[in-house]
């Protein structure tokens, strides 16, 4: 793990170091409420960010973004990286400035010129004045596109249309805290529609809400009910509450349809799991979709088919985010037992887990601009994996600028094959996969998940540099563990009491029972221990929002399959391994970055963008990405 660094441990940083440099903190992109005063967090719900842009250019002229901050909605055009930092056009025009302010005309062809940063050319007196009309300016809260207040109910979530998308108009889809969804035009602020309205579809909270990739008005809800309800923005919801019918019947879960003499909302009722169904993403293919439920298991269907593909069980508490990896082929899930948890889809098993938050996982989100491929064949993957001069400032103490500029395209140390970016190349030869969490412990952790932990088969030519830490998380008693670090395989320590019995074994060999369901209360903490292990892991775990309706519970057999369900996913078996019985990941990264709790993080081409409680998106640069601003 990399070292904290850099003043009090309670200190916030502005800047954090990764093998390719330097991210830093930019102030000119810091968005929150009008009047920057942080907001009473206490028992509100999290903060959002959803990002959309309506022009199509890539120079970030028509990025938007929305967040929620208590009972408000705002809506911002996105001054990122690219406008604070416009290199062709800004920084020609200082250069220019600068020259002419020198009594030099402007250079020709091949005349040298050294271009400094703005910041020391003013502070050196080069220029007369300081020439803010070059810089673009920090973003105007108290102008925003388009800003709601609710009055009866609190918006939890929120969703762009990506394909519907102009200049002229967006959808947006906005969940509350009653169960209502609202679908708004930011721009022209007139359209508006609003589905279940009365309440009579499911009165709990929403979760989380997306459209259906490749559809103009086709969206899901989830809800802490533990359902989820495909919606067609076209159809009404009725008057009546709806009466549905069995449609498909699987693992775990169940589809219903209306049963109505005309066409209504919703199209779809999916009942999943046990208690709050807290998150749900598609696979980037758009096949599957996967969900985390407070049950602690997560679950990957086949959308149009309606069949279970996998699960996975958490190892303790209920799982509350989930993120596809850019190939489709990994998912990552956190939760409440601080856990970042990598699950391969293709192989069906849990891959590696990473320990580095100290209090439960709020967002995990896979980096597709810096997870690598390697072009042509395996090669050399030596290097070192120190971060250099870490240079860790807190935020009374702003840091300098970063004097290096990866490009999509980078030559590490020490090795003779190029590396890029996912999103630019194959995505048949990853070898390292980013990904990011934040948690309530107001820590952002960066991770590497390596060749040598997918691959285990494969050897390197040389053992990767990862330094072990001393045991921060202990063990059971008794059995062998499992260093922290990303170099070793999957099957490299075994513990000598948690080999399956033949009960489990057959479990794990065979298909699961179908109509399973479970509730993971019934999966107690002494179910866990045996007379060995010592394990000890204090925390006010809380398993929530069991659906008050037990209308809808849908199988006559529950108790027999909520058993079989549990010993398949008791703790040692393939669903849920022992901590010594898979990799444990060490962070690149774990700082401290906001006063509380993390409940947004996005990756972005040229920053990440990360939200807190308090309502502030802060964005940070990546390296290379900001050159010579300076606020004047």
């Amino acid at each position: 793990m990399a070292a904290e660094g850099g003043g009090k441990e309670n200190e916030l940083k502005t800047q954090f170091t990764t093998r390719e440099g330097t991210y830093k903190l930019l102030s000119l992109s810091e968005y929150s409420r009008p009047n920057r005063v942080p907001y009473n967090a206490q028992g509100c719900h999290p903060v959002r960010v959803s990002f959309i842009n309506v022009s199509g250019e890539k120079d970030g002229s028509g990025d938007r973004i929305c967040f929620n901050v208590g009972r408000e909605l705002y809506f911002y055009p996105y001054k990122g990286v690219r406008k604070v930092n416009n290199r062709t056009e800004v920084f020609k025009k200082i250069v220019i400035e600068v020259l002419r302010c020198s009594g030099v005309n402007s250079p020709g062809k091949g005349s040298p010129c050294v271009l400094y940063d703005l910041c020391d050319f003013l502070q050196l007196g080069l220029l007369p004045t300081s020439p803010t009309h070059l810089l673009v300016k920090a973003a105007d809260l108290t102008k925003p596109v388009d800003k709601r207040v609710y009055k009866g109910t609190l918006p939890t979530c929120h969703d762009f249309n990506q394909l519907t998308c102009t200049s002229d108009s967006v959808s947006l889809l906005v969940g509350f805290s009653a169960g209502q969804v609202q679908l708004i035009d930011p721009i022209k602020k007139e359209t508006s529609k609003l589905f279940n309205e009365e309440r009579l579809i499911d009165k709990s909270r929403v979760t989380c809400i997306k459209w259906v990739p490749g559809t103009e008005n086709m969206f899901l809800v989830s809800h802490a009910s533990g359902q989820m309800y495909m919606y067609n923005e076209e159809h009404p919801c009725g008057t009546t509450a709806p009466h549905y019918q069995l449609l498909k019947q699987g693992e775990g879960f169940s589809v219903w349809t209306c049963k109505s003499k005309s066409t209504r909302n919703p199209i779809f009722r999916w009942v999943i799991g046990d208690g709050a169904l807290n998150e749900f993403s598609f696979s980037p293919d758009n096949k599957h979709i996967a969900c985390v439920s407070q049950d602690g298991f997560l679950r990957v269907i086949d959308f149009d088919q309606m069949e279970l593909k996998g699960m996975m069980k958490s190892y303790f508490g209920g799982l509350l985010c989930i993120c596809w990896s850019p190939d489709g082929k990994l998912v990552a899930v956190g939760g409440e037992d601080d856990l970042v948890t990598v699950w391969s889809f293709a192989e069906k098993r849990v891959v590696a887990r990473g320990h580095g938050h100290k209090s439960w996982v709020s967002v995990v989100a896979f980096d597709p601009f810096t997870t690598m491929v390697v072009e042509g064949e395996a090669g050399d993957f030596s290097g070192s994996d120190d971060e250099g001069d870490d240079s860790q400032t807190s935020r009374n103490n702003p840091g300098s600028n970063p004097g290096s500029n990866p490009g999509s395209m980078r030559e590490r140390a020490n090795s003779s094959h190029s590396r890029a970016s996912i999103c630019n190349a194959d995505t048949s030869n990853v070898t390292t996969y980013r990904f990011g969490s934040v948690g309530q412990d107001t820590q952002l952790c960066i991770w590497d998940l390596t060749e040598d932990v997918l691959y285990p088969q494969q050897p390197l030519t040389r053992a990767r540099t990862h330094t072990n830490l001393t045991n921060s998380l202990p063990l059971p008693s008794g059995s062998a563990t499992m260093p922290r670090c990303n170099s070793l395989p999957h099957n490299a320590v075994h513990s000598t009491g948690s080999a399956p019995n033949a009960k489990e074994k057959s479990l794990t060999d065979g298909s699961i029972a179908s109509g399973i369901t479970s509730k993971f209360a019934t999966l107690t903490l002494g179910d866990r221990r045996d007379k060995h292990e010592k394990h000890e892991h204090k925390r006010n775990y809380s398993l929530s929002s069991k659906s008050s309706d037990k209308l809808n519970s849908i199988s006559k057999g529950h108790n027999a399959h909520s058993k079989m369900l549990e010993d398949y996913a008791r703790l040692g078996t393939p669903c849920c391994p022992k901590l010594d019985e898979v990799p444990l990941l060490e962070p690149l990264v774990c700082k401290k970055i906001a006063q509380e709790r993390l409940t947004a993080l996005v990756f972005r081409e040229d920053c990440i963008v990360t939200g807190c409680q308090e309502g502030f998106v802060c964005t940070w640069a990546r390296p290379g990405k900001v050159v010579g601003v300076c606020n004047v």
